[in-house]
């Protein structure tokens, strides 16, 4: 009985969670800031022990989640809406380097060292900061790098080309079934698939693993249940 209970608090407590996620909306956690993190940190325990609860004190700790989530919302649409309330609970971004100077009083501001700031230079693939022209600490923590104009990648529009506009691929067939709504999104049906599917010698619809469209042209991926042994990776 004691087991029963604890698998309807902890049911309980993930409904909950799930619900305030959708309400709290999608960010990623290098996205969060510090009081994102700590306020999520703090729903999670709370969710925990609520799972362990007695049945009939569940609601205690399902409404300090409810508070929580409450201010957590209130807090975003807060810092949407002013500047001076976003500057304060989420901070601004922060100038560590810029045009060859590096900028020790912002590095302390910061808590930032200047070994773990080489450490991030390196691991984005600036192993000479004299390559850089600007690195800046964003507000969740993250740096980012603005290369110097001289050493930054060519494009095409450095070369004077034009060309043609791309299109974000749309899955059209995933696990051996025809995603119907995305085959309408790129303005096909399912009599153009079958025929390209045939005009290529692809496998039949069942025997692939997910096939996409990307302007007007056909990738198809079968399914190979072979296994790569090859640990070259590890």
């Amino acid at each position: 009985m004691e087991i029963l209970k604890i698998c309807l608090t902890a049911i309980l407590s993930i409904i909950e969670l799930f619900f305030l996620a959708k309400l709290m909306g999608k960010r990623q956690v290098s996205q969060l800031s510090l009081f994102d993190y700590i306020n999520g940190i703090t729903i999670g325990s709370i969710a925990a022990d609520m799972a362990f609860s007695p049945l009939e004190e569940c609601w205690k700790p399902a409404v300090a989640i409810v508070i929580y989530g409450i201010f957590a919302v209130l807090f975003s649409v807060l810092a949407n809406k002013s500047i001076k309330f976003r500057r304060f609970f989420v901070g601004k971004a922060v100038i560590l380097m810029d045009n060859g100077t590096l900028y020790r009083e912002n590095f302390k501001k910061s808590k930032l060292d200047l070994n773990e700031f080489l450490t991030q230079c390196r691991i984005n693939g600036y192993f000479n900061i004299d390559d850089l022209q600007t690195v800046v600490m964003e507000p969740n923590g993250q740096l980012s790098f603005l290369p110097k104009s001289t050493l930054r990648p060519m494009n095409p529009q450095d070369m004077g080309m034009h060309p043609e506009k791309e299109t974000s691929p749309i899955v059209v067939v995933s696990d051996g079934e025809i995603l119907f709504e995305n085959l309408k999104a790129c303005g096909k049906n399912e009599v153009w698939l079958r025929k390209a599917l045939k005009d290529g010698n692809f496998p039949p619809i069942g025997r692939i693993f997910t096939a996409f469209v990307n302007n007007d042209r056909l990738s198809v991926y079968e399914i190979n249940e072979e296994k790569n042994g090859n640990d070259i990776y590890s």
